[in-house]
């Protein structure tokens, strides 16, 4: 096999990737013009002037990352680089994938690169042999290159991070769309608001501002919906076709990476009940997850379930929140809450359509793991813990808690009409009980169910209005001005 891959081949493939070669341009289709958040994330590690490190795109797959990764070149050829010291590489190509690191760099160095000064992109970098060696190698010997890559499957990039990757590159995690970046990219009208204003400080608003504030929102409600069914991979966002959505969902995220990443990059043989779990926590996402009842019901041991859990973790298709101490009292870590890394991930794995809509048991969970998602990734760079609460003798529960060094943000979700809560919920509770409670805040269903409770400071906010003041506090933080 390697005797047929000559030099020519590859660097005939290179070629075909790397059209500013001779245009000195990205694609128009590759380079697109909407910027995710991640996007100005990136960028700030990859070009700042004294902190040098090679960054590392992790995330789903079809979330976007060789459009960033594509949007950053374009960057590089802006800034006057020179086109033939830009290298684009995808090992997801059969012939790349079986050619060594080295090799490619030869042929590129040897037959297109004009100096020293390389910029290297190399996309689904886990399959590349020894990719974790390599980098570290080029790093060390090479200070005048810039490097980017992705990586779809982190399970392969978090376990050589550690031996290779301390001070010489940084991991930034791609997730799927927030509600505010969905907006953004169909071209749908938003309000302008103030960027001051923070989805966690509402209670510093008067009334009057606060009801100007929701009134505004109140037009972005219809889309919500939609948000949750069509889900947040970019492409595939930009449909109105539910029932194609969910089928690409199936086919090019969760497909690929239960049959295939998994075999190739972990050695999992037993696809079947790997694929059983993820249904089982497809139908109870937003749950707490009983590993010994998966094991049993399921027949399959429980270090296996452990283990296909934080595969799936790892792969970037769902979260794990565990149990958060807030009373000095011991917490059971076996336990976690799994979410769905997409809400519309569970509706096309269910072949759930719009009727869905209509079910509110569904529709709590479906909200609580966009909750989570957007708040995962909002805090994602301050590192907190991120979990939820449960007295260990009453088994009352705090649906999501954030957990700062100094602060706690407390969040319980009710998506429902009417929604009550009485005095002897633990968020009632706890938003009473000390100083350290930086927010209490209750996600509520309808545009018009908001504000403070008359019987504890907790602020009340519709999820869509909610999710979208934290992409746009979010923009606030990440987006520079061009």
């Amino acid at each position: 096999m390697k005797d047929l891959i000559t030099d020519e081949r590859v660097l005939q493939v290179l070629r075909g990737y790397n059209k500013w070669w001779e245009t000195s341009k990205v694609p128009d289709d590759f380079a697109k013009p909407v910027k995710r958040f991640a996007y100005y994330d990136a960028k700030q590690s990859f070009e700042h002037t004294t902190i040098r490190r090679h960054v590392i795109l992790t995330g789903p797959r079809r979330v976007g990352k060789s459009t960033i990764m594509y949007q950053t070149i374009q960057d590089v050829l802006d800034a006057g680089v020179q086109s033939k010291n830009i290298l684009y590489v995808s090992f997801d190509h059969p012939l790349l994938k079986v050619s060594e690191i080295d090799r490619i760099l030869k042929v590129f160095i040897n037959n297109v690169a004009l100096n020293e000064s390389i910029y290297l992109f190399l996309d689904e970098i886990q399959y590349a042999h020894d990719w974790n060696g390599w980098l570290k190698a080029i790093y060390d010997n090479n200070p005048l290159y810039r490097v980017m890559a992705t990586g779809s499957a982190s399970p392969a990039l978090s376990e050589k991070m550690p031996e290779s990757g301390v001070g010489r590159w940084v991991q930034i995690r791609i997730p799927t769309l927030s509600f505010y970046e969905y907006l953004e990219l169909r071209g749908i009208e938003v309000p302008t608001i103030d960027e001051k204003i923070k989805p966690t400080a509402l209670s510093e608003l008067s009334q009057k501002e606060l009801v100007g504030l929701m009134g505004r929102l109140q037009l972005l409600e219809r889309h919500f919906h939609r948000y949750l069914l069509i889900g947040g991979f970019p492409e595939i966002a930009q449909t109105d076709d539910l029932s194609y959505a969910q089928r690409i969902i199936r086919e090019d995220v969760v497909d690929k990476v239960l049959k295939r990443d998994m075999v190739s990059l972990f050695n999992v043989r037993h696809i079947d009940e790997l694929e059983r779990i993820f249904l089982y926590l497809c139908m109870t996402t937003g749950n707490i997850v009983e590993v010994t009842t998966i094991s049993n019901n399921m027949d399959i041991t429980r270090p296996t379930v452990l283990k296909y859990l934080d595969f799936l973790e790892l792969a970037n298709i769902t979260y794990m929140g565990y149990p958060v101490n807030m009373d000095g009292k011991k917490v059971l870590k076996a336990k976690p809450k799994v979410y769905l890394a997409d809400a519309a991930i569970r509706n096309a794995v269910l072949l759930q359509g719009e009727e869905v809509l209509q079910d509110p048991d569904q529709m709590g969970m479906i909200v609580e793991s966009a909750v989570y998602k957007h708040i995962n990734t909002f805090y994602y760079n301050f590192n907190p813990k991120i979990g939820y609460y449960r007295d260990s003798n009453s088994q009352k529960e705090i649906d999501i808690v954030v957990m700062m060094p100094n602060s706690k943000i407390l969040i319980e979700i009710k998506y429902r009409e009417n929604p009550k809560i009485r005095e002897t919920e633990a968020i009632v509770d706890w938003s009473k009980k000390d100083g350290l409670t930086a927010a209490s805040l209750l996600i509520t269903k309808n545009a018009g169910d908001y504000g403070l409770l008359d019987h504890a400071p907790i602020m009340r906010i519709p999820a869509f209005a909610f999710l979208y003041l934290l992409g746009h506090a979010e923009k606030a933080r990440f987006k520079k001005p061009q």
